[in-house]
This record gives C-alpha cells, sequence and structure tokens, in this order.
C-alpha cells in the first residue's frame, strides 16, 4: 500500500514537472507561462480537478518508446472560473512542444465529451508545434476527432480558445472552429504553412509575426478576436469575458446584480448627433452611456472598425450590441464588416443573449475591390444571420438608414421585434443629392430647381415620420430615453419564444 502511494506521488511529481526546469525556463524566457500556471491564474483557487495525469503514448517509432512523460503534453480537466463549472485543457510546450499525439487527441476529447454532456463552456490553452511527426498518420486522426467534437460542441455550448504558442498546420482548425480565438502579441501565431514553406512554394519573404501573429489576425485577417500583452493578460481578460456568456443553449445568461438605475436618463445624448449630416460622432459614447455602469466588453476592436460588436449588460443581463462606426469609412457596411457582425449575431442567436442593433448606415461601401471580393455574397451573411435569428432583437435608428443597409442592420423586415428611431433618423432609399439626380434627371442642368428638388426631399425623408406611418418603426424616442426604452423592450421580451421551419439546417451564404 504505501509502495503504491509512493509511486502515485512520484508519478504525479513527474507529470507536474512537465519536461523539466531545463525547458521550463525557456519557457519562461520566452515570456510564456507554463500550462499548469496559466490553469492556476485562469481557474478559481483549488477548484481544479485534473483527469488523465498519468497517461502516455502509446509510440514506438524513432525512439519514442524509450521517452515517456506522464500526461503525454497537455494537462485536462475541469474547474471554476468566477464560480462557474468550465471545461480547459492546456497545452504543454515543454514536452515535446506541445504536439498532439493519439493520446493527447484523447485526453482533449474526453473532456469535450463531458462538456456537452453536462453543458460547460470548454476553454483550450493552446500552445503546440502541431501533429507529433513521430506517430504519423495517428496525430492526424488525433485531430480529426477533435475537430468532430468542435463542430458537434458548435451551437451546443461555448468554445474558447487561447493561441499562446505556435500553432501551424492542423492544429490551427479546431481554434478557427471555436466560437472566440484570442491571442497573445509577440508569442503566438497562427499559420497553415510557415514562413519557410511560403518562401519555398511563392518565394515570398516573410516573418513568423506577419505571416500569423497576433497583430496580424486581429487588424488583417479577423481570424482574432482579441489579442493582449502578456499571458497573464489574456486570462485576466477571459475570467472578464467569461461572465458575459451563458454555459450551455439551454440557459440565458448570467446575471450580474447592478446599482445603475434602469430607466437612468442620458441627457448629453440629444446633443450626440451633429447637426451637419456629414459631420461623424463616436458611436462608443452611445454604448457606453446605454450600458450597465459604462461596462463594454468590445470584440475584433482593430478589425473592420466601421462595426463596432460586444457584450454589455442592461438591467443586470447580458447583451450583445452591434453598432455601425460613423467615425470609420462613415459606418458604411463592407465585406469585413458584413462576416465580422454576421458571426456575432450567430453566436449570440445560439445561446440566447439578445441583439440591440445601433444604426447609422448610409449603405454598403460602393467600389470593384469590394464588388470583385463578393460583397452581395458576404453582405448576405448578414442579411440570414439576423433574420434567422430568434433572440430578442431590438433596434435605434439614430441617424442614416439608407438602402439595402438599412433592411440589413436590423429592420422590422428582418423581424426586428422592437424598432425605435430617434428624431434626427433619415430612412430612405438614398441620400437626397443621388435621390434627386437620379428621379430629376432632366433637371439637372438647372441648378436652382435641384436645390429645391434636394429641400423637398430632405424635407420628406429626413424624419422618422414617413417610415412610422407604415409601422416600419414602433416610436420616435428622445435619445436621453434609450436605455430605458431598451430595459423595458427587453423585460417584454424576456420570454419570446419564436419557431423557425423544420429544416436541417439553412444554407448561409459562405
Amino acid at each position: 500500500m504505501y509502495d503504491i502511494i509512493r509511486q502515485l506521488e512520484e508519478r504525479r511529481a513527474r507529470a507536474r514537472a512537465g519536461g523539466g526546469k531545463a525547458r521550463v525556463k525557456a519557457q519562461h524566457d520566452r515570456g510564456k507561462l507554463t500550462a499548469r500556471e496559466r490553469l492556476d491564474l485562469l481557474l478559481d483557487p483549488d477548484s481544479f480537478e485534473e483527469w488523465d495525469m498519468f497517461v502516455e503514448h502509446r509510440s514506438t517509432e524513432f525512439n519514442m518508446d524509450k521517452n515517456f512523460v506522464p500526461g503525454d503534453g497537455v494537462v485536462v480537466g475541469h474547474g471554476n472560473i468566477n464560480g462557474r463549472l468550465v471545461f480547459v485543457y492546456s497545452q504543454d510546450f515543454t514536452v515535446f512542444g506541445g504536439s498532439l499525439s493519439e493520446t493527447h487527441a484523447e485526453k482533449i476529447c474526453k473532456i469535450m465529451d463531458q462538456a456537452i454532456k453536462v453543458g460547460a463552456p470548454i476553454i483550450g490553452l493552446n500552445d503546440s508545434g502541431g501533429a507529433r511527426i513521430q506517430e504519423g498518420v495517428s496525430s492526424l486522426a488525433g485531430y480529426g476527432e477533435v475537430f468532430h467534437r468542435n463542430v458537434m460542441a458548435s451551437g451546443v455550448v461555448p468554445q474558447i480558445s487561447v493561441v499562446m504558442g505556435p500553432c501551424a498546420g492542423g492544429a490551427v482548425y479546431s481554434p478557427a472552429i471555436t466560437d472566440y480565438v484570442f491571442m497573445v502579441k509577440d508569442t503566438s501565431y497562427m499559420f497553415v504553412t510557415g514562413p519557410d514553406v511560403v518562401k519555398a512554394v511563392t518565394h515570398e519573404e516573410v516573418t513568423q509575426e506577419e505571416l500569423g501573429g497576433a497583430i496580424t489576425h486581429s487588424t488583417k485577417s479577423g481570424v482574432a478576436d482579441m489579442a493582449f500583452e502578456t499571458d497573464v493578460d489574456a486570462l485576466e481578460q477571459l475570467r472578464i469575458f467569461v461572465d458575459f456568456i451563458p454555459s450551455s443553449n439551454l440557459e440565458r445568461p448570467p446575471e450580474i446584480p447592478t446599482d445603475d438605475q434602469a430607466n437612468r436618463q442620458e441627457p448629453s445624448l440629444d446633443t450626440l448627433i451633429p447637426e451637419d449630416p456629414n459631420a461623424s460622432y463616436d458611436v462608443m459614447e452611445l454604448i457606453s452611456k446605454v450600458v450597465d455602469e459604462n461596462n463594454f466588453f468590445e470584440l475584433q476592436p482593430d478589425y473592420a472598425k466601421n462595426i463596432i460588436v460586444g457584450y454589455g449588460r442592461m438591467d443586470g443581463a447580458t447583451v450583445g450590441i452591434v453598432a455601425n462606426q460613423p467615425t470609420v469609412l462613415a459606418g458604411c457596411l463592407d465585406i469585413n464588416a458584413s462576416v465580422k457582425a454576421a458571426r456575432f449575431i450567430r453566436f449570440c442567436d445560439c445561446f440566447n443573449i439578445p441583439i440591440i442593433m445601433l444604426v447609422d448606415v448610409p449603405g454598403f461601401l460602393p467600389g470593384t475591390q469590394q464588388e470583385n471580393g463578393g460583397l452581395i455574397r458576404h453582405g448576405a451573411k448578414l442579411l440570414f444571420a439576423f433574420a434567422e435569428a430568434t433572440v430578442p432583437k431590438v433596434t435605434i435608428i439614430t441617424r442614416k438608414a439608407y438602402g439595402g443597409a438599412y433592411i440589413v442592420m436590423g429592420s422590422k423586415h428582418l423581424r426586428g421585434d422592437v424598432n425605435y428611431a430617434w428624431p434626427s433618423a433619415e430612412i430612405a432609399v438614398m441620400g437626397a443629392k443621388g435621390a434627386v439626380e437620379i428621379i430629376f434627371r432632366g433637371d439637372l442642368n438647372n441648378e436652382e430647381k435641384i436645390k429645391e428638388r434636394e429641400l423637398e426631399y430632405q424635407q420628406r425623408f429626413s424624419n422618422p415620420f414617413h417610415v412610422g406611418t407604415r409601422g416600419y418603426i414602433d416610436d420616435v424616442i428622445m435619445p436621453h430615453n434609450t436605455r430605458w426604452r431598451i430595459i423595458r423592450s427587453l423585460r417584454m421580451l424576456k420570454n419570446k419564444k419564436q419557431e423557425l421551419p423544420w429544416k436541417k439546417h439553412g444554407n448561409i451564404p459562405l
């Protein structure tokens, strides 16, 4: 008995030591934490329950039968974040470079299966060199099993990937399937093929950072939702983020008690919209003033800046916010903005999070680059996502809502539940100048008459009342009352139930 206990403690010590002191030091020298240090920061104290600590690989090729480390390069189990259950895996770069083997994959799959059964988020801390080459196709099969679980868990439990080291080849596809991808600057990378392969095939000279660093993916590709300065920063923000989302598709988002009065008025919003219709304003001011305690968690802040997405709370409960940003491209919708908003809306709909749309959009961005890039198809993704969503949907039109962009941005015609307009709202097919030049083309040589026509058009459409006569908006509200009107609407919609026609799934235009 005592001998077994001694062996148990020895095995536990070996597993906790990972790849040994030298490799742990190398990890620290790179500015990275170890797998277990990351879990200690992420999870509540003394809440982690580790599984499969003693698992070892089964490889015999290339002298692998002489090299065993308990745990096989990944720490898995479950714990709590702010008292709520989560399942986690943390890859250990000090053990075989965190490479995925058959048994490594089995450990990850085990906790993913359990998370789906009990309805709890899955968080992956990725720090891996990719497939373990010594195992050949068995490691690839392991990736396939993980990908399958990612797909099965999609829309059932939230999945969050934190890329904290290299992530290459097949290893990038698991994070890509998950709901959110966080990265760490200077230490994490994601690419299908590394710089050496790129150089060999295309003759391009490119660094790891340029090809797949955190800055690249959070500003250019849109693969990453957030890029953080350090491991510590990433894990601290992840703890905050998890509080906004429910544990599964069968739960409502968590509610956080607040002292912020639901009927709080914001007089400054009455002057937010400039007198000049072409002047911009920062919609972040509106967002921060309507959410509880000015607390807004923005996602993808450096990508497709013409649209803002993220989470806030209203009346203590989580809401997803989608807002046009007039300071960037005048708030126009383009390819990247459409995809960014569509994916966000679909997550909210999967997990019972009400959607608030703040609309000031002059249209879709014109130009050959956008059209040739498939703006029609990508813009249709946003249309599809909003129309399909059955969660409570509240839309506020603050200023311009023109053309197809008006329809796409949470209109009544796509089953918006409550649609409000500010007195400054302009809802029309297009702006006055463009409309008049089309309608009264024969008067283009008469400048005085064109100006009269523009004024006539503005008087008719530069207000929300003509839309109100058709029931396309439910009310014209004063800006200072926006918070209270949204909250009252959300209270009314709390028990909303809406069924879709039976289908296997829709065919969103990918």
